[in-house]
């Protein structure tokens, strides 16, 4: 916000200009309103607001009409796209993470303040390190522009305007984002249930190597390899090897076919045991930011499926559990420990950094060069794979994990040799459609929220509309408004006119004879002509007949019931006497 203001504006403290209604709070922790609004219907309950939105109901409302709610804490401060303010109206309940606030009534427009306090910068506002919080001492002291009033009146119908066409297309770029991610699903479950290539299959016909018979082939060949080693350590040792050291072959783990679906015909299930050569947990030593190190993968490099770079953190280049660390191109990396929704994503390495290494929560997955790693991946990142990291993953203080193990045992789908080749083929084609697809959606989605910032700053600097110099000036008017606020203040406040608690009583004596007499229900509206009370009358004389009306039904003296209509809404009340 320049300090070059426009003709006619003005700048204001925001305890200058606003109303802070923050007397108007409480908070209710979540059982308890559970408990209150438990069995009663939809239309009597009202909104119950927190740091940045509709949080839950509640059967009573503190706060009525339009207010502008802001952030105490839990808010995106300092997050420059996210909304800290947002408008409320009507019968509502706000606790105590919000500040409640109201515009000066003629100087500044609710929807004026919104609009300004979300272009806001809080960082010279908020304090705290893990949850920023907004003090309400110090949000007084956030500056404000206030135009003339009718012109806050055109700029916000015309942000408002240019801001609901730019939201349109949001909604549709974000559409086109979930839509995306279904595809993708899609596509992973026709990958390793066959569907992807079934033409292919009808075309080429029986494969010269089924999947069971690759699968025997890379089990004689991890055998070999194993014995090799041993014969090489005995070797080393200068021993002759011992009658039978065969024998203590380890078996990997077969598959467990229970539950499991049916695969095309030439398929067959394995555990990721008996395909791999080697699995290792990833370095737990402290990495740094020092690029000329060797980059470290992490959790959160692993994304929808794919390595991505960014973000890295090193080791250095003569780190002591190098090389035995350093990934090797075709490995599998599994997120062992993330949160349950992200826990057991999977994406390969493919040598997009060289050399590289990986953190402890990742396992590294050495394959058979006859298993295509991206398909076990695809597997893993399929509706498939995730039914199963939810079915084996272990909850510890909000995070889940898989461990190394449990990985070993998973049963994946192997296809002929050729096939798989095939199939990761498609798969690089279509994920790279995707990708461009998905660029352009993020590059969508960045101009508009640039050119969103850019359209708030314009209103700010008063360049959306134009200005009239008829209009009183800001200063002018905030001058006049303050004088009639404090010679209001000087005059006697008037006494609130009341009904005679005798009034009252007779009234209700007079409702539960019309009620008696009716012996059914009857509309609230009703009843009250009935009992002389027109439709005209005073508000706080309706309301203080329903206090009492809540006291009997809380006595078991009468019911009331709320008629609602077929979209929930409230209609009216009817009344019916329980006892004689």
């Amino acid at each position: 916000m320049s300090d070059a203001l426009p003709p006619g504006w003005a700048k204001e403290k925001l305890g200058e200009i606003v109303e802070v209604r923050d007397f108007e709070r409480e908070p209710i922790n979540s059982s308890e309103r559970s408990r209150r609004i438990e069995g009663k219907p939809q239309a009597e309950l009202f909104p119950y607001y927190g740091a940045t939105g509709q949080v839950g109901w509640i059967d009573d409302y503190r706060s009525e009409g339009e207010q502008v709610l802001l952030g105490e804490d839990g808010a995106p401060f300092l997050d420059q796209h996210r909304d800290k303010a947002y408008m409320v109206n009507g019968r509502y309940w706000v606790n105590n993470h919000a500040h409640v606030l109201r515009g000066l009534e003629g100087a500044l427009s609710n929807r004026f303040l919104v609009h300004q306090l979300n272009l806001t910068d809080y960082h010279d506002f908020v304090t705290g390190s893990t949850r920023l919080k907004l003090t309400s001492a110090a949000m007084k002291k956030i500056p404000l522009l206030v135009p003339p009033y009718a012109e806050q009146v055109r700029i916000v119908e015309k942000l408002e305007e240019l801001l609901s066409d730019l939201d349109a297309g949001v909604a549709e770029l974000k559409a086109a984002q979930r839509k995306l991610a279904k595809y993708r699903q899609s596509l992973l479950k026709a990958a390793v249930d066959g569907a992807l290539t079934a033409d292919w299959r009808a075309a080429h016909g029986a494969p010269e190597e089924t999947g069971a018979e690759l699968l025997q082939r890379i089990l004689t060949e991890r055998r070999a390899r194993w014995e090799q080693k041993q014969l090489a350590r005995f070797a080393e040792q200068g021993k002759t090897p011992l009658k039978g050291w065969q024998a203590k072959y380890p078996e990997p783990t077969a598959a467990d076919l229970t539950d499991l679906p049916p695969l095309p015909e030439g398929w067959v299930w394995a555990s990721v045991e008996q395909l791999s050569i080697a699995q290792k947990y990833g370095s737990s030593a402290k990495t740094n930011e020092d690029s000329s190190g060797v980059p470290v993968l992490r959790m959160g490099n692993i994304q929808d499926g794919e390595i991505d770079c960014e973000s890295l953190k090193y080791l250095p280049v003569d780190h002591s559990e190098f090389p035995e660390l350093l990934l090797e191109d075709g490995d599998l990396l599994f997120n062992r420990t993330n949160s349950p929704e992200l826990v057991g994503k999977t994406a390969v390495y493919r040598s997009q950094m060289s050399p590289c290494s990986y953190a402890s929560y990742l396992i590294a997955v050495k394959l058979s060069p006859w298993c295509v790693p991206e398909l076990v991946a695809a597997f893993i990142n399929s509706a498939y794979g995730r039914r199963w990291v939810k079915s084996v993953a272990t909850q510890q203080v909000g995070q889940a994990n898989v461990n190394g193990t449990k990985l070993a045992a998973l049963a994946v789908p192997l296809a002929p040799f050729v096939e798989q080749a095939k199939i990761a083929a498609v798969l690089s084609s279509q994920r790279q459609e995707s990708a461009q697809q998905r660029e352009a959606i993020l590059r969508g989605l960045k101009q508009a929220s640039a050119q969103r910032k850019n359209i708030l700053k314009a209103a700010f600097a008063g360049q959306l509309v134009p200005q009239d110099p008829h209009e009183e000036p800001a200063r002018k008017l905030l001058v006049r408004i303050r004088a009639e606020g404090a010679e209001n203040a000087k005059q006697p406040k008037p006494r609130k006119a009341t009904k005679p608690k005798k009034e009252i009583a007779a009234m209700v004596t007079q409702l539960i004879d019309v009620l008696t007499e009716a012996g059914d229900w009857v509309s609230a509206q009703e009843a009250f002509r009935r009992c002389g009370v027109a439709d005209g009358a005073l508000t706080d004389r309706i309301e203080e007949l329903y206090a009492e009306l809540r006291e009997l039904d809380k006595a078991g003296i009468l019911a009331v019931e709320t008629v609602t209509d077929a979209q929930g809404r409230k209609l009216h009340d009817n009344l019916k006497l329980l006892v004689d």
